[in-house]
């Protein structure tokens, strides 16, 4: 059996892989499980044409107005603001 030629970068982690490895120093890939010409890279890259901002815009929503809290919850922080007051300095 022969043995491929160890590779600069491995397929499966990116990393810097020394001359004459056996194994990336990293990840463990070897011969036998990654180094083969036909393995997957394991490298979950974007396609070329990847659009950050319409990325962004699918996972978040478009950015418009921000919900805002309504008025019942507003009055009851103040009142619990104000009973939490009253009963420290009110002793």
């Amino acid at each position: 059996m022969t043995r491929l030629p160890t590779p600069e970068i491995c397929p499966v982690c990116g990393e810097d892989v020394p001359p004459r490895s056996l194994a990336c120093p990293e990840c463990g890939a070897d011969h036998n499980s990654g180094w083969k010409e036909d393995a997957d890279t394991g490298l979950d890259l974007p396609d070329e044409d990847f659009d950050y901002n319409e990325f962004v815009k699918e996972a978040f929503g478009d950015g418009g107005k921000a919900s805002r809290i309504p008025l019942l919850w507003w009055i009851t922080a103040v009142v619990l603001l104000l009973a939490l007051l009253f009963w420290f300095f009110g002793r």
